[in-house]
């Protein structure tokens, strides 16, 4: 039996007026997906226990079968296991993302979606700058960085309260610094930073194009490194995982599984969608189970661009899935999920509470099926999940 789990980021949303009370999902073109819908057991799976927030790091524990509730210690640690950054007592792993303000408001939590070129130079140079025996700045991918910082006092001297980026787009920035113990430190890394970067080379040109310059650097979701135990020991499979999100590949890596590396894949709507389906089925070869991660609809969401989002989930059905559905039809002993980790607001632009519709097909699946793969679907359907972590032991079973 082969195993293939299909993630379309953030893809359930809340009902649009532009699209006449209708989801993105909802009024997107799905072929691909509403006939898995139809053929499997279709229902909704609540991927955020009460008392931790809605996002990415909750939910992908959640889809791979860890109860976020016993493991999750932070997002940033997870994205420097991705990226071979070991943390030692004391040190704790913040993820730093680049964005823009203006006359004080947060505007762009990804500063126009900077390419990983510009981004890296960005880095580099504050490295040269703030770098010191309690601060450490790790380039990463596009918009998404890591900073290790120590604390003589202890972890507990940088429990200072972050608020994530995307959640305050064109709000006052002040409000939301950091907050608590050690929120001094960090704060006033923050502004050494802001006055660095405002006549960086890399914004000037950014600025003459009339792109979002990366004129800040945020901090937020931090945490110690967490303790996960392999996947092949948890369920007896082995597995690899594809994504340009360096936090889902950092679960993958706790979690024991073969990050595959696939060309041109991006994060965003131009990611390399065959790809990865190809690399997902050649790696089944090999392994039992593949996880196939696609980031373009969470990121239209937080834009709170609904026609984006649309194009980003038929993108996903007809590049991912379609192809996806014809390897099962001639590989019967074959099973496939499909889960979002969370919902991404494009009303709101961020992640929002709420179970998530899914669906479970293939050999020696149970049916309960529907005609369509949607929020209202799920949400009808009699099967329902309150803790999702509970359906890959299911679907393995």
């Amino acid at each position: 039996m082969k195993y293939i789990v299909l993630v379309p980021d953030g893809v359930s949303d809340h009902a649009c007026d532009e699209l006449n009370g209708k989801t993105p999902l909802e009024a997107a073109s799905i072929p691909n997906m509403n006939w898995f819908s139809k053929i499997g057991r279709m229902g909704a799976a609540n991927t955020i226990p009460d008392g931790l927030l809605p996002g990415s790091d909750v939910g992908h524990l959640s889809i791979l079968g860890y109860d976020p509730k016993t493991c999750y210690t932070g997002r940033a640690p997870i994205e420097a296991a991705s990226m071979g950054i070991g943390l030692k007592d004391g040190e704790v792993a913040f993820r730093m993302n680049l964005i823009t303000e203006a006359d004080g408001k947060l505007i762009d939590y990804s500063a126009g979606h900077i390419s990983t070129k510009e981004a890296q130079s960005i880095v580099n140079f504050l490295k040269t700058r703030l770098d010191s025996d309690r601060v450490k700045l790790h380039p990463g991918i596009q918009y998404r960085h890591i900073a290790v910082i120590s604390d003589p006092e202890g972890i507990e001297g940088l429990s200072a309260k972050c608020t994530p980026p995307h959640d305050i787009q064109g709000k006052a920035f002040d409000e939301y610094l950091p907050k608590g113990h050690g929120a001094e430190m960090l704060k006033k890394v923050m502004d050494e930073a802001r006055i660095l970067l405002r006549d960086h080379e890399v914004n000037r040109v950014r600025v003459d194009l009339k792109e979002n310059p990366a004129n800040m650097i945020w901090f937020w979701g931090q945490g110690v490194m967490p303790k996960i135990e392999s996947f092949q020991k948890k369920f007896g499979k082995t597995g690899s995982l594809i994504s340009a999100v360096d936090l889902v590949k950092g679960i993958g890596h706790l979690a024991g599984l073969e990050i595959l590396k696939v060309p041109g894949i991006t994060g965003y709507i131009d990611t390399n969608y065959e790809g990865k389906v190809e690399y997902g089925l050649k790696s089944l070869e090999k392994k039992d189970l593949t996880y196939i991660h696609v980031e373009a609809t969470d990121e239209a969401g937080h834009e709170g661009n609904v026609k984006l989002k649309i194009m980003a989930i038929e993108d996903f059905d007809k590049k991912v899935v379609g192809p996806i559905r014809e390897y099962v039809k001639s590989h019967p002993a074959t099973r496939v999920l499909i889960m979002p980790d969370h919902s991404t607001s494009c009303k709101v632009k961020t992640h929002v509470r709420g179970s998530v519709p899914f669906v479970m097909a293939g050999e020696g699946i149970e049916r309960a099926g529907a005609d369509e793969f949607t929020e209202s679907a799920a949400a009808a359907s009699s099967v329902q999940v309150p803790q999702a972590h509970h359906l890959m032991r299911e679907f393995l079973s």
